[in-house]
Order: structure tokens, then sequence, then C-alpha cells
């Protein structure tokens, strides 16, 4: 079996909005192989950068396009690809945008690896300790408490026993800070609380707001410095009464590795459409082995989320998912399956590969720009 085709297409939601959320568009990988099978990976990332990193000819041996790199190999060797893929792209790649289409290539084979030995993914990658988890609704802040209240007691109306609230409008003064999450303990009552800074603070600032938070039973306090900062969050999360959280701006193994030689941090957030299994796998045995807790970060679409529940159900600790709420179709209608909680738990996908298929009427509608 040979890599025959490496498709790349970017879709977007009409009237995008400025504000903090990814599930506005996408940018998705087809590979497909001279037998006929194809998989199907996701980045979030700039989908035009993803594109233009897919797309890129040959300029020497460790400068070169993904697709360059893919055309004829055995889409079954994973492991290989990676490192040849990683190599390859070595002088404008390594941590960052590269990897996010690395990512996006590498669900795509693991995708098409579980359809021909028709296999789920999480078997593929050693067996899943869980079949179902406790998902958290994951959406932004309102304007001030009162309206983040609102939000909150829609979605344990909804069934959730537990929501992440993040992001703007945090981090303009402390009274608004303190404002905001007790209006989301007012919403939610005694359900499970997150808050998402959204990297605003530095390291005093941050403690300072992690003991005001602490009031109010926050289960962690997320990305409240800059995502590069790890002698902040070493310094923070020695200091700090709630756990801190933080990586899901951190792309493959080398970018997570001095926080977790460090140990950095007590939730580590791995988002599956920025490291792909192969290196999500790699993170999952370090994190584990230092003895942290790991959790999926995800606001994309269901591709991304059935790749989150595949990774995640194989962690032996796991203990909550992220499940995006964001009102966008991108969201809820790109996949023929619907990947979402139920009465607060989502359910791991069993199918091969995957586990869910694209709605291809709706890619035809929102598809943008496409190469192959």
């Amino acid at each position: 079996m040979k890599i025959t085709q490496v498709i790349c297409q970017i879709l977007r939601v009409p009237n995008v909005q400025a504000k903090t959320a990814s599930s506005q568009d996408t940018v998705l990988v087809r590979i497909r192989t001279d037998n006929g099978l194809e998989g199907v990976g996701e980045a979030d990332s700039s989908p035009e950068v993803v594109k233009a990193i897919i797309d890129a000819p040959f300029s020497h041996n460790i400068a070169c396009g993904l697709r360059e790199i893919l055309i004829g190999e055995d889409p079954l060797e994973t492991e290989r690809l990676w490192q040849t893929m990683y190599r390859r792209t070595m002088y404008y790649g390594r941590t960052s945008v590269a990897i996010t289409a690395m990512a996006a290539v590498d669900i795509a084979l693991w995708d098409l690896k579980g359809k021909h030995f028709d296999q789920p993914i999480h078997r593929l990658l050693g067996g899943k300790h869980h079949s179902t988890l406790p998902a958290y609704a994951s959406i932004l802040f309102g304007h001030d408490g009162t309206e983040t209240a609102e939000i909150g007691r829609r979605w344990i109306d909804a069934g959730y026993r537990a929501v992440k609230f993040g992001w703007e409008p945090m981090g303009q003064s402390e009274q608004l800070d303190i404002e905001l999450v007790q209006g989301a303990r007012e919403g939610v009552g005694d359900a499970t609380l997150l808050i998402d800074a959204g990297c605003v603070w530095d390291a005093r600032t941050a403690l300072r707001r992690a003991h005001s938070f602490n009031e109010y039973g926050i289960e962690w306090l997320e990305e409240p410095l800059q995502q590069a900062d790890v002698d902040g969050y070493v310094w923070l999360r020695d200091r700090s009464p709630v756990p801190i959280a933080s990586g899901e701006g951190e792309c493959g193994r080398e970018a997570f590795r001095p926080f977790i030689d460090r140990h950095a941090l007590d939730v580590y957030q791995v988002d599956l459409s920025r490291n792909g299994f192969t290196d999500a796998a790699f993170i999952r045995s370090r994190v584990e082995e230092v003895g942290a807790r790991l959790c999926n970060h995800c606001y994309t679409s269901p591709i991304t989320v059935a790749a989150s529940l595949h990774w995640l159900s194989t962690c032996r600790e796991a203990f909550l998912f992220e499940d995006c709420v964001d009102d966008s179709p991108l969201r809820h209608e790109l996949t023929l399956q619907p990947v979402q909680a139920v009465n607060g738990d989502i359910t791991v996908p069993d199918g091969p590969g995957l586990g869910v298929t694209l709605n291809e009427p709706f890619v035809a509608e929102y598809l943008i720009s496409e190469s192959a």
C-alpha cells in the first residue's frame, strides 16, 4: 500500500467573529492510497500557513513540503514517517506550525491505519482505560459576571457537571477578574469550575489571582502566564493554592520537554491537532512518568474531538475531557456522527480509525481552498 494523494482543504464559516475561538475555520488533510483507503486529519493552526507547508515544493533535504515527503510512502509506518517529516522540515519546523501540519498528517495516517486493520485508534495505541469520560463544557466568558453566570446555568441545565470559562475579558482589571469568577461559580453552582485566564498576567499577579480564585473552589487555573514562560510556571506552581494547567499551545514533544522535565505544571493539556497521535503518545508516557495529570485541549471540529477521545482514553488517570460547546456549524456538522457529551459524559468512538465520517455536502458548502 502506497500514498498516492495528500489533499489539503480549508473550510471557513461565514461571518468569522473577532473572538478567541478556533471553531470558525479549519484545515483538513486527507491522505489517499493506491488501494482506495482514505484517512482524515486536522490542524488547529492558521489554515493557510498549514496548507503552504503541505504544498511547498522541495527546497533541499531539510526544508521540504510534506506532500513531497509522503507520496509513494507506506502509510502504516507512522513512527518512521513522523521522524522523516521532522528531519526533512527541521530548517523551518521543530516546535511550531510545521509540527501542527505534521499533526494533521499524523492523525490522517492513524485514521487510515485503523481502517486498514479494521480497528479503532485507541486499540492501536495500546488499549483504552476508559470507554466514557466526564466532559466539561468549554466556553468563553461573558462580558461581565452576570452574563457569565447566565452562560454557566445554560450548560449546567444541559447536563454538564463541569464548565470551563476562558479568555477575554479576563486580565483587564483585578475587580473584573474576580467578578467573572464569582459569576461563573454562581452560574454553575456546586459543579466543577475551571478557569482559563488566556495568558494575561505575570507570575506575581497570577499568584494573587490564584489566591483570590481559590475562594471559589476552582479545579484549575489555566494558562495564567505567557505560554513559553517555563520559569514562571515553575515558580507559580510551587506557590499556587490551586492546580496550574497549560500546554494547549505546545507543538510536539520538544515543546513539552522543558515543562515536563522541570515539573512545571499540575495538568498538561495536549491538543491532538497540534501534536498528532505519535507525539501525543510519547508525551503521555513522559507526563505519567512524572506523576502529573493529563487532559486534552480541543476547540475545533469533531475530527479533533474524536482524535482526542482515542488518545485520552489511553491515559490511565484521565479525569476530564474538554468538550467545546461553541455554537459553530463546524463544531457540530462536519461529521455524520455527532461527537458531543450527553448528560455530561462523552463516549469514546469504537469504529475503525477515528470512527467518524466526513459530511461531504458540508465540506463542499464551506470549502474555500483545496490542493492535492
